[in-house]
């Protein structure tokens, strides 16, 4: 049986800077004997509303393993097309939702969880350009869903994307989060952000309209001032990212102690995986 993490090429490996991602591509290095071939590439798509926990991590994880890790963002050309990737680093990355601001005043509304075009455009588009800026037609994506993700997992692999096929490594190892969980436990570094029952709250993101109104709300109690770039875009827009509430409205339920255990904390998957 061929190793599920010796990866074929080409491919590009969709880095989130979570825990699981991060294991994924510690055992993907392993399984190419600490190198991986010229065309696979490592990739983390920034979008301005990451946590700085979260850029340092990637910057870790690059640094001490020896791996080239290519940060991109998304930007507006003044010619057509107007949709661009470029690179960036640690360094000069976004870290105000900068490319997410320009994305919303672009549409004139906000993403929702059934428009999700922060996904497509932030994410999704700006790692295909990037591999065909690279010349390439078609290639393997590279995602990091476990075992323990199978609805997500099994979507992601019957998903046609005519220019890429998504492969999912640590689904087809069996990798659970216990694995993750062990790995980073063991590990002389880690992500400095909490995990609570195997799940990274603040991850991606730091108040993604897809995640739980429980742990949206906590994250706000935690830290209010995440919530003033979201409260700001709805502002300017004159809408909501969801529904069935407003970040003002959350920003108040977080400063009642007695609320939590009352409120909703069914999130909603997105290809911004941990």
């Amino acid at each position: 049986m061929q190793n599920p993490y010796k990866i074929q090429s080409p491919a590009l490996i969709s880095f989130s800077g979570g825990r699981t991602s991060g294991y994924m591509l510690h055992k993907i290095l392993e399984a190419h004997n600490g190198k991986l071939p010229d065309d696979v590439y490592v990739v983390f798509a920034n979008t301005g509303k990451e946590t700085e926990e979260t850029l340092e991590f990637i910057k870790e994880c690059g640094d001490r393993w020896g791996v080239h890790i290519y940060w991109l963002e998304h930007y507006f050309a003044n010619e057509r097309p107007k949709h661009r990737t470029k690179e960036v680093t640690f360094e000069t990355a976004a870290r105000n939702g900068e490319p997410f601001a320009r994305l919303i005043d672009d549409r004139k509304y906000l993403p929702n969880p059934v428009t999700r075009f922060c996904t497509s455009e932030l994410k999704i588009k700006v790692m295909e350009r990037f591999m065909r800026s690279k010349n390439y037609d078609d290639w393997d994506n590279v995602l990091g869903l476990r075992y323990d993700e199978p609805r997500r997992a099994i979507s992601a692999k019957k998903a046609d994307y005519q220019k890429w096929t998504n492969i999912t490594p640590l689904y087809d190892a069996q990798a659970t989060i216990n694995d993750v969980l062990e790995f980073w436990n063991n590990n002389d570094f880690d992500l400095k952000l909490p995990a609570y029952n195997g799940k990274t709250l603040g991850g991606n993101c730091d108040l993604c309209f897809l995640k739980g109104q429980k742990t949206l709300t906590q994250l706000i109690k935690e830290q209010p001032h995440r919530a003033e770039w979201w409260m700001e875009q709805e502002k300017k827009v004159g809408s909501t990212f969801h529904k069935n509430y407003d970040y003002i409205h959350l920003v108040d339920l977080s400063k009642q102690s007695d609320i939590f255990d009352s409120l909703d904390d069914r999130g909603e998957t997105c290809f911004c995986h941990d």
